[in-house]
């Protein structure tokens, strides 16, 4: 199981949410940038970045920061919020950053998904936020019209690989994430899942790579509180070495593709 630390970003600044609520946010950090610099000397191998400025806006806020950091850090990163255009897509996909997170356009524009998806295999996640089973948008101020396993089912079919799942009612709360819902969910789907939202100890964390429906987790309040270090969650969740060699060369092979060297 992978570990990817979390920078949620509001008005250019790292900050932590409660339930998605934006009255709630407190800066847990000085920098974005610095941040993931420390991160990545932690040992994480994937930062997972949300623009909720972007979310909020409906197009991306916080674009030159992120990308930034994708040019920055020797890792990879993964961002979401407010991407909503191909356009959009391809100027962080282009730009440096590995994967991006679909959300709001997930469930609109199955078209605009499909077509990632085929132009770039494997870089394309879905971000489905949930709360009382039904998927919300919009910088979760919305309902989706579709509960959690129909979105599911929705973008596995369009060729989504990666699938973020959050329990909002668990997100920034440091009560645990929601097991039994990734339980029920992983059958459901061929789809990698990752679990978002409520990680609030390092047994949190052991529970969901033991318990296997997820191939990753993200946790961000855990951190800054110093619930969780780092460097030693990352020991315990990382799996061999040999899956993360492939993990690397995956990167390398689509950089490669990228580049056309490989034509």
């Amino acid at each position: 199981m992978i570990l990817l630390p979390a920078i949620d970003i509001l008005g250019g600044q790292p900050v932590r949410l409660r339930q998605g609520d934006y009255n709630q946010a407190s800066q847990v950090a000085a920098s974005v940038l610095e941040t993931a610099r420390s991160f990545e000397q932690d040992g994480a191998e994937f930062i997972h970045l949300v623009d909720l400025d972007g979310a909020r806006a409906g197009h991306p806020v916080n674009e030159e920061l992120i990308l930034e950091i994708a040019n920055t850090v020797s890792i990879p990163i993964e961002i979401g919020g407010g991407i909503r255009t191909e356009e959009q897509a391809r100027r962080y996909l282009d730009g440096g950053v590995h994967r991006i997170i679909l959300s709001t356009a997930a469930l609109a524009c199955p078209k605009l998904v499909e077509t990632l998806c085929k132009a770039y295999p494997g870089r394309i996640a879905a971000g489905l936020d949930c709360k009382d089973n039904r998927v919300k948008v919009a910088g979760w101020l919305e309902d989706g019209g579709v509960e959690i396993e129909e979105a599911i089912a929705r973008m596995e079919k369009l060729g989504v690989a990666t699938i973020i799942i959050t329990d909002i009612s668990k997100d920034g709360m440091l009560t645990g994430p929601a097991f039994d819902l990734y339980q029920r969910l992983a059958p459901l789907t061929n789809c990698d899942l990752i679990a978002s939202g409520g990680i609030a100890s390092l047994d949190d964390l052991r529970k969901l790579k033991a318990d296997g429906a997820v191939a990753g987790a993200i946790t961000g309040k855990a951190i800054y509180a110093g619930n969780i270090d780092l460097k030693e969650a990352i020991e315990a969740t990382r799996d061999s070495d040999s899956d993360l060699e492939c993990f690397a060369t995956d990167l390398a092979a689509q950089k490669i593709d990228k580049e056309g060297s490989a034509c």
